[in-house]
């Protein structure tokens, strides 16, 4: 690959973007940071009265959060969210001077956040999509997306999965919008195959 190159991977909780990142952090010797670092920055440096949305769900617990809000009006509040932290993470990619080249994963890189870069050739962007329900539904039993899966009921982990599906249906939308590729992952290894495919 040569220098100063930049990968933005976006997609849902659970669509493996972490696991993608390390692995092509491994493949082309490049760094990578997730944007769930950068929020938890940006938390240490705002108060909740400047950016409500960064603090949104700590005044809840898990069950009253699924009680309240339902699964559209959930993707809607990650997209306000990401949208909120999106200038944290721009602020990495255009200052970010030590690292010629790396890796952007999260939740934050949505479409049309990341539409600003799409005709510059030092970048490329793909979006991860899972949109089954099993393989979902194990890592939020397993693993949890609220919190550590044994901190909060079972009861409503099932709304998680409801959630995190229509937000992969989001993503396919709004990449399509915006011209961006995406690639239905299955969890094995034909993934990277495609994932290095699209990239190159």
């Amino acid at each position: 690959m040569e220098s100063e190159r930049i990968i933005l991977i976006g997609g849902a909780p659970t669509a493996g973007k972490s696991t993608v990142a390390e692995k092509l952090s491994k493949h082309f010797g490049m760094p990578w940071i997730g944007t769930d670092q950068i929020r938890e920055i940006m938390k240490g440096t705002v108060t909740p009265e400047e950016r409500p949305m960064l603090f949104h769900s700590r005044q809840f617990t898990a069950e009253e959060f699924f009680k309240k809000y339902s699964a559209d009006e959930i993707v809607q509040n990650e997209v306000a969210e990401s949208e909120v932290v999106w200038p944290g993470v721009k602020a990495f990619i255009d200052n970010e001077y030590s690292w010629h080249s790396f890796i952007v994963e999260g939740v934050a890189i949505l479409p049309h956040v990341v539409a600003e870069y799409k005709d510059d050739q030092k970048f490329r962007t793909i979006f991860l999509v899972d949109r089954d329900a099993d393989r979902i539904r194990d890592v939020v039993w397993n693993r949890g997306l609220w919190s550590s899966a044994k901190n909060y009921p079972d009861t409503v982990k099932e709304r998680e999965v409801e959630w995190v599906i229509k937000f992969n249906d989001y993503i396919v939308r709004e990449a399509a919008r915006y011209g961006f590729q995406t690639v239905e992952v299955s969890k094995g290894d034909q993934d990277m195959k495609a994932i290095l495919s699209t990239l190159s």
